[in-house]
């Protein structure tokens, strides 16, 4: 796929950098050449113009991109100049980043396809890790489920999905397990990783060192987690 992000600060370089490293071909665009310099080598092209100046944005294959992302955060005018621009232009979709809630209102009124707080986001995933026994990450799906992945407790171990029976005691999913193992490097040392298990059965044996995919409300899953 073909992406245009908008600002070069921690937010959209690192955005920049990852989607280059999985095989895309993006456009990050900066006013500060000094940025641009900075990550010409890491992603695919970089340039320096003003996103807040339509002629400017005219000279970007916008009928070639799938996506725009504006992650221009702590300026709210030219983030929303450059988001009511990139509307009037009528591209693909629309991610914009907000930082607080009335951005976040500006932008809804402006019609973007998705608005993104990576901050308040990266802070209640940080508070459910924190709250839960044993969660590794989480992953909302609204205010109330959520995906979280968690170190399988002690009294499940040696025991299968059936005999556990967790979805019947507290409604809750396993939807696969990550199982460790070692994985080789170049200099023929060894490190820690996991590997997908795949979908589970009723006859999936839970594993020490095993981390559980669940899925449920949270609510739920904090009552297994915290079982003794």
């Amino acid at each position: 796929m073909q992406y245009i992000i908008i600002g070069l600060g921690n937010f959209g370089s690192t955005l920049g950098i990852q989607l280059t490293a999985m095989g895309h071909e993006v456009i990050a665009v900066d006013n500060s050449m000094e940025k641009v310099d900075a990550f010409k080598g890491e992603i695919t092209h970089t340039i320096c113009l003003d996103a807040t100046e339509l002629p400017a944005l005219k000279t970007l294959p916008l009928n070639d991109t799938d996506v725009v992302v504006i992650g221009i955060g702590e300026h709210f005018g030219a983030s929303v100049m450059t988001t009511a621009l990139f509307k009037q232009l009528n591209a693909k979709r629309i991610i914009a980043r907000a930082i607080s809630p009335i951005h976040q209102k500006v932008l809804e009124a402006l019609g973007v396809d998705q608005i993104i707080r990576p901050e308040q986001e990266s802070a209640e995933r940080l508070a459910k890790k924190l709250e839960l026994k044993g969660v590794i990450d989480s992953f909302g799906l609204s205010d109330d489920y959520n995906i979280v992945e968690a170190l399988a407790p002690a009294r499940y171990v040696g025991q299968s999905i059936r005999e556990a029976n967790i979805r019947n005691e507290y409604n809750v999913n396993v939807l696969t397990i990550l199982r460790p193992n070692q994985s080789r490097k170049f200099w023929s040392t060894t490190s820690p990783s996991k590997t997908v298990i795949g979908v589970v059965s009723a006859e999936t044996v839970i594993e020490a060192g095993d981390v559980l995919v669940l899925y449920g409300l949270i609510k739920d899953i904090e009552r297994l987690l915290h079982a003794e």
